[in-house]
């Protein structure tokens, strides 16, 4: 099971902890802390064996434990697997690299749907045939009809988590709060960086010697929302606009994937506007 916790820091938290897994016959398997001296929080991840404890009554008696101590507490068998849902536009090279991931097992999780604002013709290329697929063109008009449509297929099939592989519509305020923790995107840049329009052309005109891709978890504020991972890759003078894409698109892939794994694994707590990421 994996237990991953956040409180106020106080002595003996790790203490109580794991006395309270020792005395359920639970075997601790990995262990992570972080103290951040800076916000007063503490954040911990525990992997533990738990066959000797009884399953039912543990959460029920963690419950009390963590109330003392004001956490912020998940509690998970590691065999349960998150449901998500894949969106995606016009860009589809991150949707094929976690769909390709989920097949070979790489990624453990229930893929509930792809979702897209472009019709099924255009992902042709990619096996999606197992995979139910959702086609909700959005326009200025039909924006907040169709959010709602977006809305009610996450509650329809009890989606954990919505990932926005290249999704190129930005989320109202209303719907990014309702998905706070559970929505990832996929940013073309090194966030903070160049925003807009062809942001690799941008950064070609500014001469750049990197380029990146940050993987963030949604919020009202555009592009601004917690950080999960990040990646860079050196370029030079003799790199075209064509050639930023081509390198882009690796970085894209490699980051979001990375992202979603650590979010599938309990790694990523929420510590205000950053997060705390346990890595392997």
């Amino acid at each position: 099971m994996i237990l991953t916790l956040s409180c106020p820091d106080q002595r003996g938290i790790v203490a109580k902890v794991s006395a309270f897994l020792y005395e359920r016959g639970c075997n601790i398997l990995d262990a992570q802390q972080f103290d951040d001296q800076e916000t007063g929080q503490f954040f911990m991840r525990v992997v533990f064996d738990a066959d000797g404890a009884d399953r039912t009554a543990l959460r029920g008696e963690f419950s009390a434990l963590a109330d003392g101590l004001k956490m912020k507490w998940t509690l998970r068998d590691r065999a349960e697997r998150y449901r998500v849902l894949l969106l995606a536009s016009k860009f589809d090279h991150c949707l094929a690299d976690l769909v390709y991931r989920w097949r070979i097992g790489e990624l453990p999780m229930d893929i509930t749907g792809v979702m897209s604002n472009h019709p099924a013709e255009t992902y042709a290329h990619i096996d999606l045939s197992d995979l139910p697929f959702h086609h909700l063109p959005v326009t200025k008009e039909t924006k907040f009809e169709q959010e709602a449509e977006l809305w009610k297929l996450i509650q329809a099939t009890q989606t954990d988590i919505v990932v926005l592989a290249r999704y190129m519509q930005v989320l109202s305020d209303g719907l990014s709060a309702k998905l706070q923790g559970r929505c990832i995107n996929i940013h073309h840049s090194f966030l903070p960086g160049f925003k807009g329009a062809k942001p690799y052309h941008q950064a070609h005109a500014r001469g750049v010697k990197l380029i990146g891709a940050s993987a963030h978890y949604v919020t009202g504020d555009l592009d601004e929302g917690p950080i999960i991972e990040q990646d860079v890759e050196r370029i030079s003078h003799r790199d075209t606009p064509e050639d930023l894409v081509r390198k882009g698109r690796d970085i894209e892939r490699r980051v979001l994937a990375r992202a979603l794994r650590y979010r599938l694994e309990d790694r990523v707590l929420l510590n205000g506007r950053k997060t705390v990421v346990f890595t392997d």
